[in-house]
């Protein structure tokens, strides 16, 4: 789009575009007659909105049937001149016209994009009742196709959007729309709300249970636990069904301390790995330090540790390879940009550098280190059984400081405030000799035993610096009775010992020389994760809770240990 002194700047265009979007959200949505106009400019009905160069934005709502009759409220931001133009799809459940939803995507007109945003069905100014993610795939295809459809519409779709407008990216791609040509989603998950509400069939309170109230679902702290069940809804959008059904290139964006970002990778991996044709070999990914929807706290990582590849000059590039067919390189840039993190404290150390490979994870070799009765980790197997036992009580759980969370700080923040209870057990290694690279999937194999017929064991991997600062790397929990996966639950005999895994997700990070690795086991996590109340059946309320006496067991017959994978590239 040109001024009548040259090209504006991106900055410039931005701003006012940002009046613009002002504007839009003072508007109404078109009904009724206005409705049936449907070229009629939002202009006419906005005369404040101010002009680009020569001529104004043009805006247009319509209302699009979805096979069932519903009609979905949805905005067009149009480039200038007579088009047909490919388009660009977000679809969201938090209001098509708040400023995050437009901006700073309405750059995408200027460079010959339609922009289009919908509001989800149920949602503000669309028809229907809202069923988080249950409706998503019907709908997403609905739309994809009805624009791909229309005179101004090249045919060439693509979506993007991050979170839950990622996730609805990847119920489009699920129904397998015929027009969808590619996507572009960051900090997201597979739409199955078992998998992502119940890691380790513990809820994320934090997660899941804090957005269920934005979003209008839930007002209230759960008061009871929940357990982990699988309905035939769940089943129907687990996306791990359509891998191979699913034939779109998709850029995936995520961060090391994303509520997200295991689920994230194992996307990325399945569709990498398993996609049809069009999707199999042509996915990319990019794994930052950052987390869901703020920086993190507790430190400070040098070099643009959100990434230098996601502005929207970058995406707006990625849909010209795929909708227009710009020969830019995308296709063989490398498949994986990670950020490797490392000692903040140390400007010296190694780490804090973006990375690049071929694949997710890259190569490693497994390193276990065996969890000892004095507290001790180390690579030598404890040639005696022994045993650490803790009390776990429902009502005094242990605060949470740090971690993959939603709407409280996230992190890798000191975990000193809260590793000196009695109910944290510590396991703490040498100082390194060397650094130690980790770069994957990190998992806890742990033997453990309870009083109680139910109960929660979450670990810990901390990085622990030689000045005792004791930075949280990641925690997850495993809820007992899903000790054989979530689709079963069995109860605990007391004093039986079961074997147990705990997925701790994946990193990429250096340990500095003199620092020690550190694994902390405890019950709770307090609000991240629900605090469970030790019963088997679920209780009124937690005054009816019950204490539980918890142990890990360690020996040659019973070899807890943390599995890390040690970088060998």
């Amino acid at each position: 789009m040109s001024e009548p002194n040259g090209d504006a700047s991106n900055a410039s265009r931005l701003a006012t575009r940002r009046q613009v979007i002002a504007a839009m959200a003072a508007a109404p949505v078109l009904t009724g007659a206005a409705m049936a106009q449907t070229s009629t400019d939002l202009q006419n009905l906005m005369p404040a909105i101010p002009k680009l160069g020569r001529n104004p934005m043009i805006a247009r709502t319509y209302k699009v049937p979805m096979r069932d009759g519903a009609k979905l409220a949805l905005d067009l931001y149009f480039p200038e001149g007579d088009g047909p133009w490919p388009v660009i799809l977000q679809r969201t459940p938090y209001s098509r016209r708040t400023s995050y939803m437009v901006d700073p995507y309405g750059l995408m007109p200027d460079a010959g994009f339609i922009y289009a945003v919908q509001d989800c069905r149920g949602r503000f100014d669309s028809e229907g009742v809202y069923r988080p993610f249950l409706d998503d795939m019907e709908d997403g295809y609905d739309t994809v196709e009805w624009l791909a459809s229309q005179p101004w519409s090249t045919g060439k779709i693509g979506m993007m959007g991050a979170s839950a407008m990622g996730i609805t990216t990847y119920m489009a791609a699920m129904a397998q729309a015929p027009h969808l040509a590619a996507a572009w989603v960051s900090v997201c998950r597979n739409p199955s709300e078992t998998l992502s509400r119940f890691p380790g069939g513990i809820l994320l309170e934090n997660g899941a249970g804090e957005w269920s109230k934005v979003v209008g679902l839930a007002n209230a702290p759960s008061r009871v636990p929940h357990i982990a069940q699988w309905s035939d809804d769940d089943v129907r959008v687990d996306m791990r069904r359509f891998y191979s059904k699913i034939d779109v290139p998709m850029m995936h964006v995520g961060g090391w301390y994303d509520i997200h970002s295991q689920p994230l990778l194992d996307v990325y991996a399945g569709l990498q790995n398993e996609g049809a044709p069009g999707a199999r070999g042509r996915q990319k990914l990019v794994m930052n330090a950052a987390a869901h929807i703020a920086p993190v706290k507790g430190v400070t990582f040098p070099n643009d540790p959100s990434g230098p590849w996601q502005s929207p000059d970058k995406i707006i590039r990625w849909f010209e390879h795929w909708l227009k067919g710009a020969d830019n390189g995308v296709e063989r840039e490398p498949t994986v940009r990670y950020y490797r993190m490392g000692d903040t404290h140390d400007p010296a150390a190694p780490g804090n550098v973006w990375r690049e490979a071929e694949a997710w994870p890259p190569a490693s070799a497994p390193l276990r280190l065996f969890l000892r009765p004095d507290g001790g980790l180390g690579v030598r197997r404890p040639a005696k059984a022994g045993r650490r036992d803790y009390v776990y009580d429902p009502n005094d759980a242990v605060p949470t400081q740090g971690g993959n969370n939603l709407f409280m700080d996230s992190g890798p923040m000191d975990q000193r405030l809260v590793s000196q209870r009695p109910d944290v057990l510590r396991f703490v290694g040498e100082p390194l000799s060397a650094p130690l690279e980790v770069a994957g999937h990190v998992f806890a194999d742990l033997w453990v035993s309870t009083d109680a017929d139910d109960t929660d064991f979450i670990v810990k991997l901390v990085d622990i610096h030689p000045d005792g600062f004791e930075a949280l790397v990641h925690d997850q929990g495993l809820r007992l009775r899903h000790r054989n996966g979530l689709a079963s639950q069995e109860r605990a005999a007391p004093g039986q010992i079961y074997p147990i895994r705990v997925d701790l997700w994946s990193t990429a990070l250096v340990f500095n020389k003199g620092h020690r690795i550190g694994v902390f086991i405890q019950s709770s996590n307090w609000p991240r994760f629900e605090r469970h109340t030790n019963t088997w059946e679920p209780v009124e309320s937690y005054a009816r809770a019950v204490k539980a006496r918890n142990t890990v067991h360690f020996g040659a017959g019973e070899p807890s240990a943390v599995i890390l994978p040690i970088a060998t590239n």
